[in-house]
């Protein structure tokens, strides 16, 4: 269920797209989930962050336990989520970065120095 739920409706087959239309269908609650989920997503694809205190208070208004409780932790830094969502920077390229750092601290773990550290991760 999480998977048809999370993934594009484009995306599923239609034999899956018609089990969980017959899902939602007999379920109001979780249908309502899933609109929430649904709605969340083209924020992410669409860059539509100005949209998300709209979606937040639609999502309150639900009162799901689940995203409702998501929706108030992104209250927390609404300025920071609202900019996540709708600027194009990304860090990715740094976090890739410290990502391949960490790996190679790992693996010299306990068996080299600082000095062999330093060259295996400027050679890569």
């Amino acid at each position: 269920m999480t998977g048809w739920l999370t993934r594009h409706p484009a995306a599923l087959s239609e034999e899956k797209r018609a089990a969980l239309k017959n899902v939602l269908a007999h379920c109001p609650e979780l249908d309502t989930a899933a609109r929430h989920v649904r709605d969340f997503g083209e924020m992410l694809t669409g860059r539509l962050g100005p949209m998300l205190p709209a979606w937040i208070d639609a999502v309150d208004a639900s009162q799901l336990p689940g995203p409702t409780n998501f929706a108030h932790h992104l209250l927390r830094d609404l300025d920071a989520v609202t900019a996540g969502l709708t600027l194009h920077w990304s860090s990715g390229g740094t976090e890739g970065a410290v990502n391949r750092i960490k790996k190679i601290k790992r693996q010299l773990y306990g068996r080299a120095e600082s000095e062999l550290l330093r060259k295996m991760i400027l050679l890569q």
